[in-house]
């Protein structure tokens, strides 16, 4: 009698394992029609998603416009697509074709940070790869995110090499063309975040540890009570981007704490950083006229009755 308990037990819990990892994979968002989603790898035995905001009367066979792809945050762990949801909808109205992407994470795929990376190279590759279809202009492209989706996006303009090996249309550059970045965990050496799990790929994994006068523009948005990024860590990416002569613009804010942009935590927030970030493109001629400040408002989720 025991043993079969027993065995029935192991089969339960094998069942479990299974269904657990089943429900962690990846699974494709439905942005309820607002958004074209499309695989743009597959890894890990599971598919990664890209979904797509076009501008209002976008005819990709007429238009070459600039383009935009978010990744979001989490510490390499998780994290969901829905997180830029908003910033994609605004720049879109702006004139930008602009994306979000996933990619592995740890407790989807049981993969490091490096794969995080590789992925969001992946990514800004497969825009450049299908930028004729896409209606996008090549050369600008740029890559944004929050926190380890920061990380990532600093990665694709500033760290060379750690592209997905397997890739067949390597010859295509991963290489953004301007950095949009919101509290980016953007120092990993010994004294910044997440050290030991990046250590293996160290420095080339660590953006403020490669800067070159060939990375793009870039400009940041940090909390000056920041536990994960201080602001002393800012101002010198900030200074070492001026110093090779890249246009770098960085933001603090007083008071504020890591995720201090998203529109759950501060609707204040979120509006301002959105609205510099729109001044930011303008200045790079990336985006024309002034800001919709109306169209934004718009956006914001409403207060639940």
């Amino acid at each position: 009698m025991n043993k079969i308990l027993l065995r029935n037990a192991t089969l339960f819990s094998i069942v479990l394992l299974f269904s657990s990892q089943g429900l962690c994979k990846t699974e494709k968002h439905d942005f309820k029609g607002a958004a074209v989603a499309e695989v743009y790898k597959r890894a890990s035995g599971d598919d990664l998603w890209i979904y797509r905001f076009d501008p209002e009367g976008h005819a990709p066979k007429q238009h070459k416009r600039p383009a935009v792809v978010f990744f979001f945050g989490g510490s390499w762990n998780g994290g969901t697509v829905t997180q830029f949801e908003q910033h994609s909808k605004y720049l879109a109205s702006r004139g930008m074709v602009a994306f979000v992407a996933d990619y592995r994470v740890k407790s989807r795929q049981k993969t490091a940070p490096n794969a995080c990376v590789a992925d969001g190279k992946s990514a800004v590759r497969w825009i450049r790869e299908n930028a004729t279809r896409l209606g996008v202009d090549p050369d600008r492209i740029a890559a944004g995110g929050g926190s380890a989706g920061g990380h990532v996006a600093a990665t694709t303009g500033i760290c060379d090499g750690l592209d997905d090996a397997s890739e067949a249309n390597s010859k295509v550059s991963s290489k953004s063309n301007a950095l949009l970045l919101f509290n980016p965990v953007y120092d990993n050496g010994p004294k910044g975040y997440g050290h030991s799990r990046v250590k293996e790929w160290f420095p080339k994994i660590s953006p403020a540890h490669n800067i070159s006068k060939d990375d793009p523009p870039t400009i940041v948005f940090l909390g000056s009570r920041d536990s994960l990024v201080p602001v002393a860590t800012a101002e010198k990416f900030d200074a070492d981007l001026k110093a090779v002569g890249v246009a770098s613009a960085l933001f603090i804010y007083d008071g504020q704490t890591h995720g201090f942009f998203n529109e759950r935590k501060s609707q204040q927030s979120f509006l301002d950083t959105v609205l510099k970030m729109d001044a930011f493109l303008v200045k790079l001629n990336w985006l024309e006229g002034s800001a919709d400040e109306k169209m934004l408002k718009s956006l914001l989720q409403k207060p639940a009755k």
